[in-house]
C-alpha cells in the first residue's frame, strides 16, 4: 500500500511542478512582450468646437531611432450593426508624425463614435488605445459666431465670417425704433445677406445665432447696429464730401486765372495762333457773280406770225 501511494504522491508533485514551470514561463513571456512592445498612446481625447472635432493624444514616452507614426481608427452605428463591428481607418490620419488627427468628415452623423489610436516606430506596432466613452457629435461646443455687417447706400450687408460645418446660423433684423424683428437664415452656400429698400436715416441692428441640425443652439451675439445712409446719391451731401468738391472746383479756377492774368503776349498769341489748313483742303471758289458777267446769255424771243404769211 505504502509503495503505490508514494509514486502517485510523486507523479502529483511533478504535475504541479510541470503546471508551474507553464505559469512562469507565460508570465515570463508575457513580461518580455511588455519590455520590447512600444508603449500605447495616452490621453485620448476629442476637442470639438463648432463642428470641427480634432482627436488629440499623448505620445508614448519611449526612445525611438525614428519617428513615432500614429494611426487613427474609427467605428460608428454603421459600422457596428452593419459590418459586423469593423474598425475603419481615417484616411488622412494613417501613420501620420502628428499628435493630433481631424475627424469632422468621419463623424458625419449624430450617432456614437468609437476611435482608437496606436503608435509605430520602425517595425514596432504599439497595441490599440481607445477613446474613454464613445463620441457624438451633438456633444460639440458653439462659440459665438463672428460677422461683419455694413451699409451701402439703402442696402444692408451681413456677412460670416467662419462658418462651421453641418450648421446654420438665424440673423435676427429690426429697426431700432421698432419692435417687430425678422429672422433669416444663412447657410454654408450663403454666408452673406443682402436687404433692399431700407429707410434712410434709419438705425437697423443684426444679432446672430449658431443652430445645429439637431437643434442645439449657441448663445446669440451682442446687437450690431449701423446707420442707413440712403441712396448712393446721398452720399454726396455729406459735409466732408461737399467740402472736398468746392476745394478741387476752386483750385481749377484759381489756375484757369492765374493762367490768363500772367500770360505772356507772345505766348498767348503763339499758343493762341490760327493753324493754317493744308493744301489738300485749300479749294479756289470762282465767284458766280463774274461769271455771269463774262458769260452772254441768249434767250429765245416768242415770234409772232401775220395771217398773211400762214
Amino acid at each position: 500500500m505504502k509503495d503505490s501511494f508514494f509514486p502517485l504522491v510523486f507523479g502529483m508533485e511533478s504535475e504541479v511542478t510541470i503546471l508551474r514551470c507553464a505559469a512562469m514561463v507565460v508570465i515570463l513571456m508575457n513580461c518580455t512582450d511588455d519590455i520590447w512592445t512600444l508603449p500605447a498612446p495616452s490621453r485620448v481625447f476629442v476637442d470639438s468646437v463648432n463642428m470641427r472635432h480634432i482627436l488629440r493624444w499623448r505620445p508614448p514616452q519611449a526612445a525611438c531611432n525614428t519617428t513615432v507614426l500614429f494611426s487613427v481608427q474609427f467605428q460608428g452605428e454603421f459600422e457596428l450593426l452593419v459590418k459586423n463591428g469593423t474598425w475603419m481607418d481615417v484616411f488622412d490620419c494613417q501613420q501620420i508624425p502628428f499628435a493630433h488627427c481631424d475627424l469632422s468628415f468621419e463623424v458625419g452623423s449624430d450617432s456614437d463614435y468609437d476611435l482608437q489610436v496606436r503608435a509605430q516606430c520602425g517595425s514596432e506596432v504599439s497595441n490599440w488605445t481607445k477613446l474613454g466613452s464613445p463620441f457624438n457629435r451633438r456633444n460639440t461646443q458653439l462659440t459665438v459666431p463672428e460677422m461683419k455687417v455694413k451699409t451701402a447706400g439703402d442696402t444692408l450687408q451681413v456677412l460670416m465670417e467662419e462658418f462651421p460645418l453641418s450648421a446654420s446660423i438665424k440673423l435676427t433684423v429690426w429697426r431700432k425704433d421698432e419692435q417687430q424683428k425678422v429672422e433669416y437664415s444663412l447657410t454654408p452656400e450663403q454666408p452673406m445677406l443682402h436687404i433692399e429698400g431700407l429707410h434712410e436715416g434709419k438705425v437697423y441692428c443684426v444679432r446672430a445665432q449658431l443652430m445645429l441640425y439637431s437643434g442645439v443652439r449657441s448663445s446669440s451675439t451682442r446687437p450690431h447696429c449701423v446707420l442707413v445712409t440712403g441712396p448712393e446719391i446721398a452720399a454726396w451731401r455729406t459735409p466732408t464730401t461737399v467740402t472736398v468738391t468746392l476745394i478741387i472746383m476752386l483750385g481749377l479756377l484759381f489756375a484757369v486765372f492765374w493762367s490768363v492774368i500772367h500770360c505772356r503776349p507772345g505766348s498767348c498769341k503763339n499758343f493762341l495762333k490760327k493753324k493754317s489748313l493744308p493744301d489738300s483742303l485749300n479749294v479756289k471758289v470762282i465767284p458766280m457773280v463774274e461769271q455771269a458777267h463774262n458769260e452772254e446769255f441768249w434767250e429765245p424771243k416768242p415770234q409772232v406770225l401775220n395771217s398773211d404769211s400762214v
